[in-house]
This record gives C-alpha cells, structure tokens and sequence, in this order.
C-alpha cells in the first residue's frame, strides 16, 4: 500500500513539472535556420490555443535571426482586431542549443524538434495557459510555400512522438490564412 501511494504520489508530482518534448538529437546550427520561413501548418494540444483568429499562439513565422549572443530574435505576424500586425520575440538561449526560453504572458520554452536547415523546421511552444495541465502548440515552418506532403506527414509523425495528444488544426498548406501585412 505505501509502494502504492508512493508511485501515485510520484506520478502526479512529475506530472505537473510540465512536458518533455524531445529534440532532434543533433545539435542545432543557430546561423542556419536565419532566414525566411513560412508557417505551413499548426497543432496544439488544446484547441483553443489556435481555433480563434486572436488566439494566443496563432502566430504566423516570417523570420528567424540569429543574434551574435546566439539568441533568436523571432519575427511574427499576428491578427489583433481583426488586422495582421508585425512583431518580434527574442527567444534566449539556453544550455541545450535547440531550446530558447521566450518571455510571453510568462516564461516558456521553444524547442525545435527537427530541420532540414533548406526545407523545413518543426518547432514546439509551451503554452501561455494558466492551468495544472501543460498545454503544447507546433509549427511546421517551410522556406518556400511549395506543399511537400512527405514533410507534413513527417510533421504529423513527429507529433505523435510527444507526451501530449495533438492535433493538427491549421494546414496552411493550400496558402490559405497567412497573415500578411
């Protein structure tokens, strides 16, 4: 009985200590994924990160520039009031080079789980939401906004890898969406 309530308490400590996205086991190269990108597709974990036009993470990638610190500075479009806006995000760097602390509505990490560096680029966030449960929105980044169904079943593989069930619920793919300024 105690082994018991020891595992259980074990389990539910862990489980609010929040989500381990796993990485692509290279090391990142901060220079090579400076450039433009396209948002092709969006999945979270709870549909209200990304089902309304203002939702918190509906953010469409632009661009990525590396600074000469090795932070990312992250250029954004986003609709507020019904009217794409530009901005910018400066993700830190951290120890493990493929993952960047952000400061957005809080503390978050962004972890890129995979690239190409020519391509593609698959990247998680954790999410703004103040609840106990741990909450994840991905994106699937693309250099050009030619469809390549291999990376988005690459994507979608990556996708059931994580601790989270996630589902994709914007596929850009068709050019539909964007957020353009």
């Amino acid at each position: 009985m105690k082994c018991l309530l020891l595992a259980l308490g074990l389990a539910l400590a862990c489980g609010i200590e929040g989500i381990v996205i796993p990485q692509t086991p290279r090391a990142l190269d901060i220079r090579k994924v400076a450039g433009m990108w396209h948002s092709m597709a969006m999945a979270a974990s709870d549909i209200s990160l990304l089902d309304a036009e203002n939702a918190p993470l509906r953010v469409y990638v632009q661009e990525l520039r590396p600074t000469p610190e090795d932070n990312l500075e992250i250029i954004l479009r986003k609709r507020e009031n019904s009217a794409c806006v530009e901005g910018n995000i400066m993700a830190q760097k951290t120890e493990d080079p493929a993952v960047f602390t952000i400061d957005y509505q809080g503390e978050r990490k962004i972890s890129v789980l995979d690239t190409d560096y020519t391509h593609y680029l698959f990247f998680c966030m954790e999410a703004p939401v103040p609840t106990a449960e741990s909450c994840v929105m991905c994106q699937y980044l693309a250099r050009t906004l030619k469809v390549d169904n291999k990376v988005m079943e690459k994507f979608d593989g990556v996708l059931k890898t994580l601790p989270v069930q996630m589902r994709i619920i914007l596929d850009l793919t068709q050019g539909k969406e964007q957020c353009r300024v």
